[in-house]
């Protein structure tokens, strides 16, 4: 499963670690992503989302419904 929010579409971000002896390495900053169930009455079932805390903030703020139809008409699958 890809590091990807269901709802808002943030990615890990790429860049470089940089220490004191100013070395760089590669690293990557990686979305808060979280596994959650929501009840879609539309539907009659339960769907389970991958989410970051920001897109579960959106889906408090504009219904669970109204998100779930953009995902679908984007042609993901729930």
């Amino acid at each position: 499963m890809s590091a990807r929010c269901q709802v808002t579409g943030a990615e890990p971000g790429f860049g470089k670690s940089v220490s004191h002896s100013h070395r760089r390495t590669n690293r990557r900053w990686d979305p808060n992503l979280q596994r959650k169930e929501y009840f879609v009455p539309s539907l009659g079932r339960t769907v389970t989302l991958t989410v970051s805390a920001r897109g579960i903030k959106t889906i408090d703020r504009q219904g669970i419904e109204s998100v779930v139809a953009r995902i679908r008409a984007r042609g993901e699958s729930i």
